[in-house]
């Protein structure tokens, strides 16, 4: 049979749902047998009475239906089965739960027990071209990876090259973390270079060319380059997939880059962090995937080169545009709106220059963009805040002793987008604001000013 509830007086929505509730019954019970002490209807408004219709249906549900009127419950001693149990006790769930994850576990081992290691078992020296605060965060990571393993930084400044080799610490970058033993620096690009089965290339952007083409007699052409430089170069708009093999006049340069969110310091403390390295050749980047995967740092492959190295260079310029909110006090919903919009912006220039829209969704991309947009650790994203602070950009800039990547890229960005004919107005907004045509105060509102369109 059916029972409902029909209230010819207005209630509330949310008044049914606590209320009243559905009762199971056999297919051949009637009104009579429905058992009123059950049902919450003494909570009911004085103005709503039940009306029972009795009629035999082949459902297995009850309907009631109420009409406006006196306040008296069914005269009748009517009886009604009590609700049916949840087909899940909360027992069950934890079961469903526990046997989900022990599932996820032993295929976790079972992926392991399979998971090549020659790549590290082969490799005898590692080379990192950069002493900077990432390059020897990497340089550590590696180095503890194989205990035999010989890591050279290449570095500019003697005094770090001092302090690395004799008391195993970045004096400038990492004066308070000690270094694994088998990290050695040296100002000899030769020497670093020779012999090395890997090179990790750490060199902002900018001066990657120069530098690249300084040592590029000592670069054996069968050496992997893994990129960790996220930008653009001003003037030519290339990216360092471009920058590295035309700077070592060898097209065959064996290229990956790593991306994804990660602080420096945070690899230092051996926190989890999650990366992805991507290039052309899969075989390549499983190698680089095993020399760098450990227990505090999850590595995933892929094949999408410009989208890693686009998204990694654009997050910069917005994490500037984070930080302007911040700085001029807009609160939580215009950081949210912007990032957004933001993150809308880097989508639609990196899918017309060929990236996969999947990868902006990853590591790479939202992974990256939220960490450094979000994050105080972030260069970019304090050079922002001190924007909207009031502060000048050459006072900020002079104060800083490493590389706010965002900058210089703002620039370059732009005049990507407009060969590519993207509109991308945050993005151009913080190079306006980098430029000193445009203050952060008059950016908000010609931006807030925009036409209204559709999302996209």
């Amino acid at each position: 049979m059916v029972a409902s509830l029909r209230l010819e007086s207005p209630l509330p929505s949310a008044y049914y749902s606590h209320h009243f509730f559905p009762v199971s019954t056999s297919n051949n019970r009637t009104t009579s047998q429905l058992d009123w002490s059950r049902c919450h209807y003494q909570r009911r408004p004085p103005t709503c009475s039940l009306e029972v219709q009795k009629f035999p249906v082949k459902s297995s549900s009850v309907v009631l239906y109420a009409s406006s009127g006196g306040s008296t419950a069914p005269a009748d001693d009517e009886t009604m089965e009590p609700p049916s149990s949840p087909p899940e006790s909360s027992k069950d769930r934890r079961k469903v739960v526990q046997v989900a994850w022990e599932k996820l576990v032993r295929w976790s081992r079972s992926w392991r027990s399979k998971a090549k290691t020659d790549v590290l078992e082969r490799a005898n020296k590692v080379v990192v071209l950069g002493g900077g605060s990432f390059g020897t965060a990497m340089a550590a990571h590696v180095a503890e990876r194989k205990a035999q393993l010989e890591v050279n930084i290449l570095v500019r400044d003697p005094q770090v090259c001092l302090s690395i080799n004799e008391r195993h610490h970045n004096c400038k970058y990492f004066p308070d973390y000690q270094l694994p033993e088998n990290v050695i620096a040296t100002t000899d690009a030769k020497a670093a270079l020779m012999g090395a089965d890997f090179c990790f290339h750490a060199v902002p952007v900018q001066f990657s060319s120069a530098f690249l083409e300084e040592i590029a007699a000592f670069v054996d052409p069968g050496l992997p380059f893994i990129s960790l430089s996220k930008g653009l170069e001003l003037n030519t708009l290339r990216m360092m997939s471009q920058i590295i093999p035309k700077a070592l006049k060898n097209p065959r340069q064996p290229f990956i880059v790593l991306s994804g969110p990660s602080f420096a310091l945070e690899l230092m403390k051996k926190l989890p962090t999650a990366m992805v390295v991507a290039s052309k050749d899969k075989k390549m980047a499983d190698a680089v995937q095993q020399l760098l995967a450990s227990r505090n740092m999850r590595i995933s492959t892929s094949s999408d080169v410009t989208g890693v190295e686009i998204a990694g260079a654009l997050k910069n310029v917005l994490a500037i545009a984070a930080g302007i909110v911040d700085g001029l006090n807009l609160g939580n919903n215009s950081m949210a709106a912007l990032v957004a919009q933001g993150c809308s912006e880097i989508r639609w220039l990196a899918t017309k220059m060929g990236a996969k829209s999947t990868t902006l969704t990853g590591l790479s991309g939202s992974g990256d963009i939220m960490l450094t947009c979000f994050v105080n650790l972030s260069r970019n994203r304090t050079v922002g805040v001190r924007l909207g602070s009031g502060e000048s950009l050459d006072d900020i800039l002079s104060s800083m002793n490493q590389v706010a990547e965002g900058v210089s890229t703002a620039g370059a960005v732009i005049t990507l987008a407009q060969k590519y004919k993207v509109k991308m107005p945050v993005l151009t907004a913080v190079a306006r604001i980098i430029d000193k045509e445009l203050t952060p105060t008059k950016a908000v509102y010609e931006l807030m000013a925009l036409p209204q369109v559709e999302e996209v």
